[in-house]
């Protein structure tokens, strides 16, 4: 149970604002070319890290040193922390303790979508999960409080944001950075019985897999609607590189099935010779509470229950469904797609 959560959750959203004020300024103020300048690419970091994710890592451990540390000890897990000699992304604050002196773990990604966000195409957001610290075997499972924030683009002047507690539902406002105002707003996944004349995505964001990805996609495709008809497009897709957004389209609505099953297709590259790239991670799902509480179904891309370390290395697989009826027509069809590539067990 997490001691006083009221007051944390209320200085991850304050962490939340500072970073978004931060990095829309910066985003004013510097070009494309400048933001989107490779910081690190090395297989130690996870990912590609840029510029403009430096803005957010900076203000990350300030904030949490100044004003969460000195009230209760935290275990920050955060992929930058990496650069500052703390492995696999793992600082204890107030410095000098042991991580198993802390009492909650938090796990954050404090741009999560740089890709889009760094090239002014789509919001990113910051994803934040809170657990009590059961060391290294803390677990997504375990998270009792999550919340992600939008980080609009420039020209964009409002920005949701999201937060839960474990069984007690969703709640969301939505900010005017012009104004300052705040407003609670009212967010559902889809209540569509099936995908038709909506968004459906497998996601294929890079080179190397997206041949395979494509294929499992139309497979389900043509399970649910048949073959293509001449002048008629049964359903939508998009590919909206940031899980967080992932989550937050089928929150709000938009989306009604999502699929990243990169790691899953990982023996068939493998077969070929060729290595998996990069593909999501725990930090990227560190809101995942969030959606669960608004009543989005989370799978670990397989049929079973989505669990992982707290941690910024283990690749992981998802899908995303808006509600049980359109998981029961579209999940044997994913699974059957598997199964018939060697991928999931019988």
């Amino acid at each position: 149970m997490i001691r006083d959560r009221d007051r944390l959750l209320a200085q991850l959203r304050a962490l939340h604002a500072d970073i978004r004020r931060t990095v829309v300024e910066q985003a004013e103020r510097e070009s494309i070319e400048t933001l989107a300048a490779v910081a690190r690419d090395d297989a130690a970091a996870g990912d590609t890290v840029f510029a403009i994710d430096r803005v957010s890592e900076e203000r990350l451990v300030a904030f949490c040193e100044r004003e969460i540390a000195p009230e209760r000890p935290i275990v920050l897990v955060a992929e930058g922390l990496a650069d500052v000699g703390h492995g696999e992304g793992v600082l204890p604050l107030p410095r000098g303790i042991g991580a198993d002196e802390a009492e909650v773990r938090i796990l954050i990604d404090p741009i999560d979508g740089t890709r889009g966000y760094m090239y002014q195409k789509r919001s990113a957001w910051i994803l934040t999960s809170v657990a009590p610290n059961r060391g290294p075997e803390t677990r997504l499972g375990d998270v009792e409080l999550a919340l992600q924030t939008e980080i609009p683009l420039v020209k964009q002047h409002l920005a949701d944001e999201l937060w839960a507690a474990r069984g007690e539902g969703m709640h969301a406002e939505r900010y005017n950075r012009l104004t300052g105002e705040r407003v609670p707003i009212r967010l559902h996944p889809s209540r569509a019985e099936g995908i038709a004349q909506g968004f459906a995505s497998v996601s294929r964001f890079f080179p190397g897999m997206r041949e395979e990805l494509a294929a499992i996609d139309e497979e389900i495709m043509r399970g649910v609607f048949g073959p293509p008809r001449r002048g008629r497009a049964a359903c939508f897709e998009d590919q909206y590189i940031c899980t967080g957004g992932q989550l937050y389209e089928l929150i709000a609505g938009h989306d009604r099935f999502v699929a990243d099953l990169r790691p899953v297709v990982e023996p068939l590259l493998a077969r070929r010779g060729l290595a998996l790239g990069i593909c999501c991670h725990p930090y990227d799902l560190a809101s995942v509470l969030v959606a669960e509480e608004a009543g989005v179904i989370v799978t670990d891309g397989r049929g079973g229950p989505l669990d992982a370390p707290l941690d910024t290395t283990s690749d992981l697989a998802w899908a995303g469904y808006a509600n049980a009826a359109i998981r029961a027509r579209i999940e044997p069809l994913l699974l059957a797609a598997l199964r018939e590539r060697g991928l999931l067990d019988s």
